[in-house]
């Protein structure tokens, strides 16, 4: 083993990904797709089989002190749902497994599936099994799925040409600005015991950082309007951040336009109060969960009335580079500055 020391938080998670996976070849033909996409891909027979895990940490994905137990079971089945959703497939079985130490009551973790079981209710996914051990660290959530897509419309983040229209679903920005109000909110309470949550004008990105949905509707209306996207992603990491991997993944530039840029009033007046630009929450926040998407330049006319699906840009030439053209008509470049998982101080 060398002697020299790289930290992982001069990766990030997705250069140790790439690290990690240097040398790694499939060795059967039912591998159609290994690391590098929302899910794996596998041969099923008549379809391909989804595979994908999440693992979410005490401390690092989540606060116990602001997330209740039943609305984490919920998000944590709901973001591995979004990775099946990502490939155009459907969701069918997971296994939960579960790191706990002894400050977890039995009933803490009954109220935790709960959570888990009307997630699983709302998105037709069946609990098979998992495992659990004892943490020292706090609660650990690992989450393994599977699910199903028929071969021809299986959608990777690579496939965009170019000229393709750029969509993204729902609203951006907004579970990063509800985690802002958490944070606040936990920081007033440390001051101060006595105090009570202010949450009353927060509740809508409140609930979009502590209960994200999965946009499976998005994917089962795609399919009502025969429209099978060239590429896609979910928004887990900020949408610029997930712009360019789908640009990266496809050999082709990305455009976006700041005027067609989807957020809530409500993200937009926190925001504000909050003194952040609410393009870079919109930008860069995370944890939105929905979808974003390349269609043919035909596909257009399919989607133009949903009143979900917004068009916020267009893949270019990859020598165009990736660019934001703001209000004024200024191109500035699109960076990735979501969240890293592995910048641990």
């Amino acid at each position: 083993m060398s002697e020299k020391r790289t930290e992982l938080s001069a990766l990030g998670e997705f250069g140790l990904i790439g690290r990690l996976a240097e040398g790694i070849k499939t060795q059967n033909e039912t591998t159609i797709k290994g690391i590098g996409d929302d899910a794996a891909v596998i041969d099923a027979g008549n379809h391909f089989g989804l595979l994908a895990a999440d693992m979410l940490m005490e401390g690092i994905h989540f606060d116990l002190s602001y997330m209740p137990l039943q609305h984490l079971g919920y998000k944590a089945i709901s973001v591995n749902v979004s990775d099946i959703a990502a490939m155009n497939g459907k969701p069918e079985q997971v296994t939960v497994s579960l790191g706990l130490s002894n400050r977890f009551s039995v009933e803490a973790i009954e109220a935790l599936y709960e959570g888990m079981k009307a997630a699983a209710k709302a998105f037709s996914v069946d609990i098979v099994g998992g495992d659990t051990t004892a943490s020292q660290s706090g609660l650990v959530i690992s989450i393994s799925i599977y699910g199903t897509v028929e071969k021809d419309k299986v959608c990777y983040r690579k496939g965009a040409g170019i000229n393709d229209i750029l969509c993204a679903t729902g609203d951006l920005g907004a579970a990063f600005m509800g985690l802002q109000v958490l944070e606040r909110e936990k920081q007033t309470f440390l001051a101060n015991p006595n105090a009570q949550p202010q949450l009353d004008d927060y509740q809508y990105i409140v609930q979009r950082q502590l209960k994200p949905i999965a946009r499976m509707d998005i994917i089962h209306e795609l399919a009502e309007f025969g429209v099978v996207p060239t590429s896609m992603i979910d928004i887990s990491d900020g949408l610029a951040s997930e712009c360019l991997h789908l640009g990266a993944n496809s050999g082709v530039g990305i455009q976006i336009y700041e005027d067609k840029l989807p957020f809530d009033r409500q993200t937009y007046e926190t925001a504000v109060e909050f003194n952040i630009d609410p393009i870079t929450a919109t930008l860069n926040g995370g944890e939105d969960y929905e979808l974003l998407f390349t269609i043919k330049q035909e596909d257009y006319v399919k989607l133009e009335k949903h009143e979900d699906i917004h068009f916020i840009g267009h893949t270019q030439a990859l020598e165009k580079g990736n660019f934001l053209v703001t209000k004024s008509g200024n191109q500035v470049a699109l960076t990735a500055q979501g969240w890293n998982h592995l910048n641990i101080k």
